[in-house]
């Protein structure tokens, strides 16, 4: 994978909240643009943003990504601003069994015990094989041998019962669901 089209540029808004995560094509797209200013970061106490025009002039420095184009090195940013844009943008968490766990505490709930990641699994409350969906208000975490016994039967057959009515999770801010796996130092400035 090219060094362009890794999504390696934080997006902060024009408040300098966190909003997005980009690859440099599109930093660089919305910097030439106009969209966004880049962030000249040196530390925590030099903090700078430069348009596009000075951005192409920057020197590279030793820590710095660059790319190479017919004009020579441009260092690529790691944090742009969006100057117009002041939303911070609302997200649910992805569906996934991670999220469900998360959601419901680490805990059965059929049982209220509290389970290890390993010990537990997904259950369908209204079961696939009954037309039952993968959905927030469908999915609970389960002890393994509680969702064995249920098997493809609603709770009330097999005489369990729900610790609570499961739903989808509020939407979040986005700033707190940006996750920075390539420990970009720059990044820490602005993410919770």
């Amino acid at each position: 994978m090219s060094a362009l089209t890794k999504a390696t540029v934080l997006v902060l808004n024009r408040n300098w909240q966190a909003i997005h995560v980009r690859t440099p094509q599109e930093a660089f797209c919305m910097m030439a643009t106009q969209v966004a200013t880049g962030l000249e970061i040196e530390g925590e106490g030099h903090i700078r943003p430069v348009t596009w025009t000075e951005w192409i002039t920057l020197p590279i420095r030793d820590q710095d990504e660059a790319v190479h184009t017919v004009r020579g090195q441009i260092r690529v940013p790691t944090v742009i601003v969006a100057v117009n844009y002041a939303k911070v943008p609302k997200k649910r968490p992805k569906l996934s069994a991670r999220a469900i766990r998360e959601r419901d505490g680490n805990r059965c709930q059929y049982t209220g015990r509290v389970l290890r990641p390993e010990e537990g699994n997904l259950d369908h409350v209204i079961p696939r094989s009954r037309g039952g969906q993968d959905t927030w208000e469908n999915l609970v975490w389960s002890a393994r041998e509680v969702n064995q016994r249920k098997a493809d039967r609603l709770p009330r057959e097999v005489g369990l019962k729900l610790l609570s009515v499961p739903r989808a999770p509020k939407e979040l801010p986005v700033s707190l669901l940006i996750r920075n796996p390539a420990g970009i130092g720059d990044w820490k400035l602005f993410l919770a």
